[in-house]
């Protein structure tokens, strides 16, 4: 009991122990970088990884693209191949399992040596996440200098620079759509469309946006994906979307049934099912049935009373716990989620348990893969459903408070 009291009263959650905690880590990242990158063996780092793993497969897949066989990387055997001949004969499968989308990104890149592609990747969606971040936190309380410690310091930065993965980019367009979506909403939109590269995180935004009539930014989210599919249509042909389509049933069964990748770094409750031996069929319920609970909260939170920053962030929670298929990197997309609950926080006084769970949910991605691998037990989709039960409990107490003002 004594437990939860003190996670209830938040006592140990202050700004001076969280600033030095980040700042510890900061340390630690730039130690575990500089590490990597000392011990490597020209592309690959000491076990023989391609440095920058999982952007391996958007280089490689660029070079496929730029030497006129794009289909080919829908097709394991050929694109494993195009890996090897550029990393190493004993390189790993990295698999391209994103519609074509990205390759807009992956070809230019390709152009470049694999060194300087990865760091004009790194660098440039990193910046995209933190302006989106500043452009998402412009006129509240929160010091720039505040923000941009933790932005920085999040774990999940840590994961991202370590895979070279596309988190950055996925943060970037969800807190610019959200920033923006009042006042630009067409352009709003457009971000929201551009998050089609990966459109398991896009189950809820629909949603959101038909629950409060937001039709200009779905009419720009919808012109953002036609004109993203006709480019890709001109620029790599039909057969592209032939071979996307016909390589959904090895990512289904392969990556995600059959767990390729690791159930333990997956983060979510189909992953959780099958890491406890449950079977595919008992994986896809629990997760329909989380899916499901994630839209009714979004329904309801996004048509109460209560704040933007409330709902955005729910938006963001949800838009993770929605799918079947997040990886730890992928929880980068709650960054934007964790500044608002903190702007919220600030602005109208903080809850019960608000700030244990504002600091659970930010130093949960550090723990979210090793946990799970070293023990079963899932960490990461517990804390994000607590956080979204407790958004859901906020959004209706201000749903009650403004009832009782009307009366």
């Amino acid at each position: 009991m004594r437990f939860w009291e003190y996670l209830r009263q938040d006592d140990w959650v202050t700004l001076e122990r969280a600033r030095l905690w980040a700042c510890a880590l900061l340390i630690a990242y730039a130690a575990v970088v500089a590490c990597l990158f000392l011990t490597a063996h020209g592309l690959n780092d000491y076990q023989g990884r391609p440095l920058g793993s999982d952007f391996s497969n958007i280089y490689a897949a660029g070079v496929q693209a730029n030497a006129g066989h794009a289909a080919d990387i829908y097709v394991p055997a050929k694109h494993l191949a195009a890996e090897r001949a550029i990393f190493g004969a004993k390189t790993l499968f990295y698999g391209w399992h994103y519609p074509p989308f990205l390759l807009l990104i992956a070809t230019p890149l390709a152009w470049l040596p694999y060194f300087a592609a990865l760091f004009v990747w790194q660098a440039a969606t990193f910046a995209l996440y933190l302006g989106a971040m500043a452009l998402l936190l412009r006129g509240t309380a929160i010091r720039s200098s505040t923000w941009l410690l933790f932005a920085i310091a999040f774990p999940a930065v840590l994961a991202n620079l370590l895979a070279g993965h596309n988190g950055f980019l996925t943060a970037a367009l969800l807190a610019g759509a959200l920033a923006l979506l009042d006042t630009r909403p067409v352009i709003a939109g457009v971000l929201f469309g551009l998050l089609a590269y990966k459109p398991q995180f896009g189950l809820m935004i629909p949603l959101a946006l038909l629950v409060t009539a937001r039709w200009r930014a779905i009419g720009g989210a919808v012109l953002s994906v036609i004109g993203l599919s006709l480019l890709c249509t001109v620029a790599f042909g039909m057969e592209i979307w032939t071979a996307f389509l016909a390589s959904e049933q090895f990512t289904r069964t392969v990556v995600l049934e059959q767990g390729q990748t690791g159930f333990y770094r997956i983060q979510s409750m189909f992953a959780w099912v099958r890491l406890w031996g449950g079977p595919v069929s008992l994986a896809y319920a629990a997760q329909g049935l989380l899916t499901l609970l994630c839209a009714v909260s979004v329904f309801r939170i996004w048509r109460s009373g209560a704040s933007q920053e409330i709902k955005n962030a729910s938006l963001c929670i949800a838009a993770i716990l929605a799918t079947p298929y997040s990886l730890d990197y992928d929880l980068m997309a709650l960054a934007p989620a964790i500044a608002l609950l903190a702007v919220d926080g600030i602005a109208g006084g903080f809850r019960p348990y608000e700030k244990s769970l504002l600091a659970g949910l930010w130093m949960m991605p550090f723990v979210a893969r090793a946990l799970p691998a070293l023990t079963l037990i899932p960490i990461a989709v517990p804390v994000m459903i607590a956080a979204l039960a407790l958004t859901l409990r906020y959004a209706a107490g201000e749903a009650s408070r403004a009832r009782f003002a009307k009366a």
